[in-house]
């Protein structure tokens, strides 16, 4: 017996591309798809009529740092007066501005915040959120994010994955190589036998961390069976993308001063290339990722929000689409993509989510649209007149 079967609608599966499947129905099982155009007789639970609604996946947002305490406004005003990002960091800003903040924030607190940075995102169809930490640079706070993280889940009613961000920046005055020591031997160990993560990531920037501290990182992350991840190539191209490719990383992120040498290392692993057109537009950077590049070297492409307080504030996973076909060139099929079977290989190369299909878990949101492309027309008027994660209306 079905649990729920939605017939006439029009199905956009984002398997290949935009178009729409021949089938008008969707069978819901346990959570899962099991079948597209069940037939009528077969007994449901629940039935809806879908008034020939286009039905999309529910939306992937591969990148976040969507749990902090406090904003950074002043910064941002700072910067319109011509101020650098470099020198807010060097004065003890940036980051960690939000890192005191977040450290005197209660569990209770985190989570509140969280919820309201991502209430926005889950409005708009995202059912799939990926939380980093990073904003306490010490035990204690890394695995409160963390833990704030997952208690998303329940409250927004949509799967939350959480990302170790420990090595984030080093703190002030520290050592890089030092605290990277207390990150791999202290933190991640702690975080993993509590069951707060299973993916790590690094920041590799002339003002955080080289790609030596990546090759240290990941080895012990691998030996622990972690998924890695990495920030690479947002400001200063320092080669961590291509070791990050060879250490396997599921995804390399944000890539904007990225090279022929880092699309083939990509394209070598099957590396997903996310990028963050927020982030970049945001402060004002000039050089765009190698998009014509990636495309035609078959690396996949997805696009996230990268909400985070200092450099996207803005929790809008479609105006991150939008901003990617307007500024970095993709096409709306690309674009789209980039927030349903890509975003969701950008978090497993195997994923049960981000596309529709028999199989997949029943994430997925019904739209009064006649076309997908008006998602990046108009995108902050879209919402999704019905939103369903594992088959269960939110």
């Amino acid at each position: 017996m079905f649990d729920l079967v939605i017939d006439n609608v029009r199905i956009c599966s984002c398997e290949q591309d935009l178009s729409c499947r021949p089938e008008t129905a969707i069978g819901v099982e346990a959570g899962r798809i099991t079948a597209l155009d069940p037939p009528p007789e077969a007994p449901r639970r629940r039935h809806l009529d879908g008034g020939g609604r286009l039905v999309l996946p529910g939306f992937v947002d591969c990148h976040t740092h969507a749990v902090y305490a406090g904003d950074r406004l002043d910064e941002y005003l700072a910067r319109l007066s011509g101020q650098s990002y470099e020198a807010q960091i060097k004065a003890g800003g940036g980051i960690f501005h939000t890192v005191q903040a977040t450290r005197r924030a209660t569990l209770t607190e985190l989570i509140d915040l969280g919820v309201q940075h991502a209430v926005p995102l889950i409005a708009e169809g995202v059912t799939t959120l990926e939380v980093k930490s990073g904003y306490g640079l010490e035990r204690e706070t890394e695995m409160r994010l963390l833990q704030a993280a997952q208690a998303l889940g329940p409250i927004l009613k949509s799967r939350i994955v959480p990302t170790f961000l420990g090595a984030h920046v080093p703190p002030p005055g520290e050592d890089p190589a030092r605290y990277l020591e207390r990150v791999m031997d202290d933190m991640l160990p702690a975080c993993i036998e509590t069951g707060l993560t299973r993916a790590v990531d690094i920041y590799v920037d002339a003002i955080a961390f080289g790609p030596e501290h990546l090759d240290r990182l990941f080895e012990r992350a691998k030996s622990l069976s972690c998924a890695l991840h990495a920030h690479t190539d947002q400001r200063t191209r320092l080669g961590a993308t291509i070791r990050a490719a060879d250490w396997g990383a599921v995804s390399c992120d944000h890539l904007d001063e990225s090279g022929p040498d880092d699309v083939r290392a990509l394209a070598r692993s099957g590396t997903v290339a996310v990028l963050l057109p927020t982030a970049a537009l945001f402060l004002g950077q000039t050089r765009k990722p190698p998009v014509d590049a990636l495309r035609k070297a078959a690396v996949p492409i997805a696009i996230a929000s990268d909400l985070n307080p200092g450099t996207a504030p803005d929790p809008s996973l479609l105006r991150a689409a939008q901003e990617a076909v307007r500024h970095f060139s993709l096409t709306p099929t690309e674009a789209l993509l980039g927030i349903t079977k890509n975003a969701a290989r950008a978090l497993d190369p195997q994923p049960d989510f981000g596309t529709l299909a028999v199989g997949q878990s029943a994430d997925f949101n019904l739209w009064d649209l006649s076309r997908p492309e008006s998602l990046l027309y108009a995108p902050g008027g879209c919402r999704p007149t019905m939103s369903f994660y594992r088959g269960e209306r939110r």
